[in-house]
């Protein structure tokens, strides 16, 4: 490539460039190097060299000596007098030494990378609350919103723009490994300490992950094998007696560097608060493996290679406090919920990059779960077999333009198996289901910079094929203006679509004694979704922050709800084709000031409903109105934290319960409740000990399984659940760190 480009050079007719100079920058194995500073000696004012290396200067008639120089290179100067082409080969500075900077990241940053709105989760942030699991990381910002799914089995979901979380993509490093059966439990199967950043984008995103994201995207960021800690302990014990132990250590072998992690929770004792002879949370045994390897960096030329193992064991027992696992598991008279899985996930991400402008990316990854479980007589057995392949190549011929393109293939195996031991209520639903998919695809998104890169301009499509619904479209656009170096304008429109899987993405259906109807064959969803954000950036000696505004509205073509309001014994499932709208509304405020505190604030506004018989319908389990705050203080010795974090929630919309007998009905709107947080860290060199309390004021919902005095009639259903349920909690805990 060198040769070639110099022989390029020197045969271009010499009368073309009277007025300046060409030439090339390389290092001594003739790698071109892109960025170097090339000026002449008496002037400041330099010209930089591109991709290729290749740079132009005009020529001066003050000076005849051209100097260039690049970092972590010695710099080098040629007097180009009576010539209009130069080769610098600048040498590695010899004399360089390591730099190590050690700094904390802010714990909520906003990315400004593309036109997409991304708020950053760091490490940082997330060791203001307990964390125990991914689940519990959101408790600081107003975007996502875990939503408890399973009371007895404390099975919980991610919300993003009030729409359940199989409409938010969840991704692991990059990789779609919570989906179907794994939805369930999937969130609460990483351990919050094994997570470095969480990237959270609302609305339709970049079409490279997929089709699914129709609210928004969830991008977990796992810790690096590269990293500087060495060892890592964090210890965690709560009230109620539930115990968690996380190891990791990282270690270098050749050029792999290797993190290998181990996860436990050991179970609480039996906890009763509220009388109604149900566990207040389950009674939890989990033990993770995780190992993960890196090669090389994405940046530089050649092989780059990460790839991860992981296992998860993981074992829930809920139910009456007199259920015995052992002696009733199945039983028609003692009600208890038995979840037992068994987990194995691969990903691997390869890449080669051939110059500064093209690079290839190969992105594999596969899982296998099997679960068994109970809820009271009814089981359920399920096993799923996922993969995914997503080879993608990324053209980046100048700064302000790039286009990555590639073909894709996913394929879902679940079969399920649904037996009911005792069917004293007439449930029919049992049998064995069975859901193959096999998704191939096209993709391809270009992202332009223009207006002197004020705009960007990210245009994306996919095509994908369904082994069963054909051919799906699904386009999407992004814009982003930068009005000034502090006001960011962004707005985004696009499609996305997903396939249905019942059962487990609505456990809690199993849990009761609904019986379920389909009424017709599911049929995939699909939406639209549109949202504009404005964010204003300060920054002075004493505060800096942001506030942003967001408004996005998603519209369904089509959309899989459970009825539950017809009848209270029947869950009744099918397609709706009409009128189904949410208008999410955000304003977030977030201050750092004299560098020791920080407050924030943000207020969510939704309006989720569907239209029926020309009545509008609130959907359920959405609070119109809510609002966090969130304060933190970090000492000027660094030595002690105090953070702090209320929520207040809106009343919500529940499920219809007026044809119940009176003893079995509840009221169709919940209470606007107020729940409040603390920790304090105390920070001892490489140790942190941190202690806190969640839910200090003590609101919980009570008894809010419906007939839990008779779990077997008809009207058993744990689907009211709207607030805590367990009341106030303490923890403390230990961070040991050796760096």
């Amino acid at each position: 490539m060198f040769k070639s480009l110099v022989y390029i050079y020197l045969l271009l007719p010499i009368s073309s460039f009277a007025q300046s100079i060409h030439g090339l920058v390389v290092d001594l194995n003739q790698k071109p190097l892109a960025g170097a500073s090339v000026f002449w000696a008496s002037e400041k004012k330099a010209v930089t060299s591109n991709s290729k290396g290749v740079f132009r200067i005009a020529k001066t008639t003050q000076n005849q000596k051209l100097v260039v120089s690049f970092t972590g290179y010695v710099p080098d100067s040629i007097d180009v007098e009576g010539i209009d082409t130069v080769v610098f080969k600048l040498k590695t500075a010899s004399n360089l030494q390591e730099v190590i900077i050690v700094a904390e990241k802010n714990g909520t940053l906003l990315s400004n990378r593309n036109a997409i709105k991304t708020e950053v989760l760091t490490a940082t942030e997330l060791k203001k609350s307990a964390c125990c699991d991914l689940a519990g990381c959101f408790e600081t910002q107003a975007s996502v919103h875990p939503q408890t799914t399973n009371i007895i089995t404390n099975a919980k979901e991610l919300r993003i723009l009030g729409l359940s979380g199989v409409y938010n993509q969840v991704l692991i490093d990059g990789f779609p490994m919570i989906q179907g059966l794994a939805f369930t439990y999937g969130i609460s199967g990483l351990p919050g300490t094994l997570v470095d950043n969480i990237f959270i984008s609302k609305g339709a995103n970049s079409v490279l992950q997929g089709y699914e994201s129709i609210s928004g995207q969830i991008n977990v960021e796992t810790k690096k094998p590269n990293t500087a800690i060495k060892l890592f302990a964090n210890v965690y014990m709560n009230s109620f007696a539930e115990k968690h132990l996380n190891l990791s250590t990282n270690f270098k072998t050749g050029k792999w560097h290797s993190l290998l992690a181990f996860s436990t929770v050991q179970p609480a004792n039996k906890t009763n608060r509220d009388d109604d002879d149900f566990l207040d949370l389950p009674l939890l045994t989990r033990y993770m493996v995780l190992n993960k390897w890196k090669k090389g960096k994405e940046n530089e030329w050649g092989w780059s290679n990460e790839i991860t193992f992981r296992y998860l064991n993981e074992n829930r027992i809920g139910g009456q406090t007199f259920f015995n696992p052992t002696l009733h598991k199945g039983s028609s008279s003692i009600y208890g919920n038995t979840v037992n899985i068994q987990q194995q996930d691969l990903w691997m991400k390869t890449g080669y990059r051939f110059n500064d402008m093209n690079r290839i990316v190969l992105y594999t990854s596969a899982f296998h779960q099997n679960q068994e479980s109970f809820f009271g007589s009814l089981q359920y057995d399920a096993k799923q077999t996922n993969t995914f392949v997503n080879l993608q190549h990324e053209f980046t011929p100048t700064n302000k333009h790039t286009l990555k393109s590639g073909i894709s293939f996913k394929s879902l195996n679940l079969q399920e198996t649904i037996v009911f031991a005792g069917n004293n209520i007439n449930r029919n639903y049992d049998g064995k289901y069975s859901n193959i998919e096999n998704v191939a695809g096209l993709f391809a998104e270009n992202t332009l910079k223009l207006w002197n890169e004020k705009l960007t301009w990210i245009a994306g499509i996919r095509f994908d094929y369904h082994n069963r619904f054909g051919w799906r479209l699904a386009p999407r656009t992004l814009l982003k203006y930068d009005a000034n170096a502090k006001l960011t304008i962004r707005a985004n429109i696009g499609t996305g679509w997903r396939t249905v899987n019942l059962f487990s993405e609505n456990v809690g259906l199993l849990a009761s004694s609904r019986n379920i109807v389909f009424l017709e064959a599911l049929k995939p969803e699909r939406a639209l979704n549109t949202g504009i954000n404005v964010t204003q950036k300060f920054d002075n000696k004493s505060i800096s922050g942001h506030i942003s505004l967001d408004f996005y509205r998603t519209d369904f073509q089509n959309q899989v709800f459970p009825d539950y309001d017809t009848d209270p014994t029947k869950a009744f499932i099918k397609n709706f084709t009409g009128t189904s709208i949410s208008n999410g509304f955000q304003v977030d405020l977030l201050l750092n000031f004299f560098k020791h505190y920080e407050f924030k604030a943000g207020y969510n506004f939704l309006d989720v409903f569907k239209v029926e018989n020309g009545e509008k319908n609130i959907l359920p389990f959405n609070p119109k109105h809510k609002v966090l705050t969130t304060f933190s203080y970090h000492s000027p010795s660094k030595k002690m934290n105090a953070d702090m974090n209320i929520h207040w929630f809106g009343k919500q919309r529940l499920p219809n319960t007026r044809n119940n007998p009176e003893a079995y009905q509840r009221p169709d709107f919940s209470k606007a409740y107020t729940t409040i947080n603390s920790q304090l860290t105390f920070i001892l060199k490489q140790v942190e000990l941190y202690a806190g309390c969640e839910n200090i004021f003590n609101f919980r919902q009570n008894q809010p399984i419906i007939s839990w005095q008779n779990p077997f009639s008809p009207y058993f259903d744990i689907s009211s659940v709207w607030g805590p349920t367990r009341g106030r909690e303490f923890y403390i805990g230990l961070r040991y760190s050796l760096k």
